[in-house]
């Protein structure tokens, strides 16, 4: 790693962004040789399946991503407010869903940012997925939409920060990996838009590598109007929020002698899309009894701001359960949504995989 973060590629690293003709970047050899990774700790949260009927462990990363919390969070309120139709692609199904996204919309938010940064809510990040805190969210939820949906107070506790006003992400690419000895890769990487800051570095005279736009993962704005500072805003050396959700699912049922068996390892692209797409395609596979092809090709709806309008797969619906869901008070626009799901699932026999047909990528194994 010296090589990327010392010597003559970090120099060249520093030069294209403080160099640039229209806007120079602040860039120093002092910021890449002080940067470290962090190694955290995986989130996990219990689910009970019922299609097949199973308990399982679901795993993923923490904050600063919000995906495996906004996901828990989604998954413990529809388990709480079980839907009268648990098909995916029903008109109550998609309410109730979407919903409880608004809500957990609200929480991202209002809470997940840098954990160096800001505190989390109660006694970690596991109160947002507390399950009486849930129960009592998604009491929320009724037959018609919720007129305004906000953040909550899990633990009773009281936020010091304003909630983030809704911006565009972009961006990702996702690859899940089985070896034969069974380790597992579930990675998601990114530099934001395409072609990122749209500035290469040539480390050679062939090839090179392009600097990402991460900094537009930060708040916009660093506080409201009232000036209540914003936690996901900008400041030195913090990590931004993201939405990758990169999944491993394990059986619940083992022992604390014997290991839990892997079940399925996914993941998606797609800004903060990314927590539906993985979210509809899993539940898919733990509710509706869909192998892993059949749950990525599905179609797709969310919410990307709490209060903004439900957004569904363009040409996946038709025109009746829209109108339907419109009747129950949600603002409808249809849209394309280019997931890139890739998703390995284990069956009693063998694994198998499935790729998103909406972009490239392929299953291959042996």
């Amino acid at each position: 790693a010296d090589a990327f973060y010392t010597g003559p590629l970090a120099q060249r690293i520093v030069d294209k962004v403080q160099l640039h003709a229209s806007n120079p970047g602040l860039l120093t050899m002092g910021d890449m040789q002080k940067y470290r990774p962090h190694i955290r700790d995986a989130l996990c949260f219990s689910h009970a399946a019922t299609n097949p009927a199973q308990a399982v462990k679901i795993c993923g990363v923490g904050p600063p991503s919000s995906g495996l919390i906004t996901m828990g969070q989604m998954f413990g309120m529809l388990a709480a407010r079980p839907s009268s139709d648990p098909e995916m692609g029903s008109v109550d199904w998609l309410h109730q869903y979407n919903e409880a996204a608004r809500l957990a919309f609200a929480d991202r938010a209002m809470y997940i940012a840098d954990p160096s940064y800001v505190q989390a809510p109660g006694s970690g990040w596991d109160s947002l997925l507390n399950a009486p805190y849930l129960h009592q969210r998604a009491s929320q939820i009724g037959a018609q939409r919720l007129p305004k949906a906000e953040a909550g107070s899990p633990a009773s506790f009281k936020s010091s920060y304003a909630p983030m006003p809704a911006q565009t992400e972009h961006g990702t690419s996702h690859i899940s990996i089985i070896d034969g000895l069974g380790h597992a890769v579930s990675m998601t990487t990114t530099i934001e838009s395409g072609f990122g800051a749209r500035m290469m570095v040539s480390p050679g005279p062939r090839g090179g590598f392009l600097l990402n736009n991460q900094l537009t993962d930060f708040s916009f704005i660093p506080h409201d109007a009232q000036g209540l500072p914003i936690a996901n805003r900008l400041q030195a050396g913090k990590r931004p929020r993201s939405s990758m959700n990169p999944v491993m699912v394990f059986s619940d049922s083992a022992s604390d002698t014997v290991p839990a068996p892997l079940l399925i390892n996914m993941g998606s692209p797609g800004g903060a899309m990314i927590i539906h797409f993985t979210s509809q395609s899993l539940w898919a596979m733990l509710h509706n009894g869909k192998d892993a092809q059949q749950a990525v090709n599905a179609p797709h709806s969310g919410v990307v701001n709490a209060n903004g309008p439900l957004l569904l797969e363009k040409n996946r619906f038709n025109a009746a359960t829209m109108e339907e869901l419109r009747a129950r008070g949600h603002d409808v626009l249809s849209t394309e949504m280019p997931s890139g799901l890739q998703a390995l699932q284990r069956d009693a026999q063998a694994w198998s995989g499935a790729a998103d047909p909406r972009r490239e990528g392929w299953v291959s194994g042996d």
